[in-house]
């Protein structure tokens, strides 16, 4: 065995260095001899205390510190010369190689960068290019439509509705733009100069701050607002609430029978204001008295959306319901409906109007509907009639009168002048039918939306069951909700058109036939939830309910 202490010994003296093979002897011959220590040191060995000899077990070896060195040195792994060489290649590759990848991906996100702000540039343009498309079509139809009335009488007192195989569209566009501008100074020269003399036919009167309000209707002789609206922080709970047109500008709310929710369509009695009539969405049609006390709640076997009081008598109401049916009650018969009819469609039942029944057979009635289908006209017979038959368009086909003027387009609106026998239809592109429920007139939470390309279609009724299409415009109307417009007939100005442009913001009059602007009335909120206009000896009020503001306009050429 070798010893490090022995052979340190040894190399400081004389280079030498002694192993002992025997450690585990003990050295006997040895014992009872007083030895120097300075004298024996390094001729026995430490462990076994015997002598070193030249050979045997104990012997003398001699070595130099370098072979010391190597003897306790760690295993070192030789590598061979070429594969060293291709190491170092290699890690000189990987590091020009990760130089060369931090600059590609230093690169990558400035293309990223780069390719966000064109992608974003391009959606802009294509945007662009979307609305001047639009403005092109609308300014190409005016233009077709302009040549086919100028220097002709108009047939019954309206425009024609020009085909799609208009020879205009054969001219150059640079020519197209050319007569486009010139007709839309000749239509500026013809505002400027129009009977209002550039002012229009309403000033704003007054502005009325009504939270949650929805819905409203004005009973003009009363100088009475009646509205629905949804208190906050109640939990939500529908009143309505009654303010006078008389200062100081009284309001009074007033609770909805148990059960009614939200209401979805309100009109106090055109005869004579005594009554008002409600459909709710809690499947409740009720009628209100002037002193506030409902009188009757009928059940109905769905959500009302709409609702009608009979032109012809105060006794006669309508309701349209969700499911898309048609009720006609009897206020004299409490017990059941006089009339329950199925649509033809279960599209709720969003607009439903009452027809002057001057221009129908003796003992009918006629109610005009709307929902996303299209426009329905019901006829009634008589109650003394009631028993041998019921519903005319039952027994032939031309008592029931149904359009669907666009099969991509659904019917949004429907406004009614029963003084003029003038009908305005709104239309917008159809949406899909799993988003069928997600548009709503007066929902608790409306959704806002946005504007898209509709029109609006005027329609004169004609006899009993005749209607002509009079003119088409295009308008801006809401892709969700489903807006309320007007149709008010001014004496010595004719038929004005009252809707809300969704990208101005606006509520916008026209004159019919022609959709000719009048009049751009600023709003001080968004989106519109109602409009309504009423006559009487003062002149006409045009109301017009936004976001938790009325505001009502006075028609000052009648005053």
């Amino acid at each position: 065995m070798e010893s490090p202490g022995v052979l340190a010994e040894k190399e400081s003296k004389n280079g030498e260095a002694t192993v002992c093979s025997n450690a585990g002897e003990s050295g006997e011959n040895s014992q009872g001899n007083e030895w120097n220590r300075g004298d024996i040191d390094g001729l026995f060995c430490p462990i076994c205390m015997e002598a070193w000899t030249t050979t045997g077990d104990h012997h003398v070896w001699k070595s130099t510190l370098k072979d010391v060195r190597k003897l306790f040195a760690s295993r070192v792994v030789a590598i061979d010369g070429e594969s060293q060489k291709r190491i170092q290649s290699l890690e000189a590759k990987c590091i020009s190689l990760d130089k060369k990848n931090a600059v590609l991906i230093k690169k990558e996100a400035e293309w990223k960068k780069e390719e966000a702000e064109w992608k974003k540039r391009e959606a802009l343009l294509q945007r662009e290019l979307h609305q001047l498309k639009e403005k092109t079509i609308y300014l190409e139809h005016l233009l077709d439509v302009k040549p086919r009335t100028l220097g002709h009488p108009p047939s019954m007192g309206g425009y024609c509705v020009p085909s799609l195989g208009s020879p205009f569209s054969a001219i150059p566009l640079r020519k197209r733009c050319i007569l486009i501008g010139v007709h839309l100074l000749i239509l500026l020269c013809q505002n400027l100069g129009s009977e209002f003399n550039g002012q229009g036919p309403f000033i704003l009167q007054k502005e009325l701050g009504v939270d949650g309000a929805r819905l409203f209707d004005i009973d003009a002789s009363s100088k009475i607002i009646l509205m629905t609206r949804r208190l906050q922080g109640l939990g939500g709970v529908h009143v309505l609430t009654k303010i006078s047109l008389v200062a100081p500008y009284t309001r009074q709310d007033i609770s909805l029978p148990t059960g009614s929710k939200a209401v979805r369509d309100l009109h106090i009695c055109p005869s004579d204001g005594s009554l008002s009539l409600f459909a709710s969405l809690g499947k409740k049609l009720s009628v209100l008295t002037k002193i506030n006390n409902f009188i009757l709640a009928y059940d109905l076997p769905a959500p009302a959306w709409s609702c009608s009081w009979d032109l012809n008598g105060s006794h006669q109401i309508y309701a349209g319901l969700q499911n898309g049916s048609l009720v006609v009650f009897d206020m004299r018969q409490t017990a059941r409906p006089l009339e329950f009819v199925n649509g033809l469609t279960s599209n709720p039942v969003h607009t439903i109007y009452s027809l002057h029944n001057s221009t129908l057979p003796s003992g009918v009635t006629a109610v005009l509907s709307a929902s996303s289908a299209g426009i329905f006209q019901w006829n009634f017979v008589g109650s003394e009639e009631r028993l041998s038959k019921k519903l005319l368009f039952n027994s032939f086909e031309g008592d029931l009168l149904f359009w669907r003027l666009a099969i991509k387009e659904q019917c949004i609106s429907l406004a009614y002048c029963p003084s003029s026998d003038d009908i305005i239809a709104s239309f917008r592109p159809r949406i899909d039918n799993s988003n069928k429920m997600a548009y709503s007139q007066h929902l608790l939470t409306p959704a806002i939306g946005q504007g898209v390309q509709g029109s609006h279609v005027h329609l004169k009724r004609f006899g009993s069951n005749c209607y002509q299409k009079l003119a088409v415009t295009c308008a801006n109307v809401n892709d969700v909700r489903l807006p309320r417009s007007a149709v008010m007939n001014i004496e010595s100005h004719g038929c004005l058109f009252a809707s809300g442009d969704e990208l101005t913001g606006e509520l916008v009059l026209q004159e019919l036939p022609s959709f000719t602007v009048i009049q751009h009335l600023k709003l001080r909120k968004q989106p519109i939830y109602d409009v309504k206009y009423v006559h009487d000896v003062d002149g006409g009020l045009l109301g017009c309910l936004c976001d938790d503001i009325l505001q009502l306009y006075g028609n000052h050429a009648l005053k």
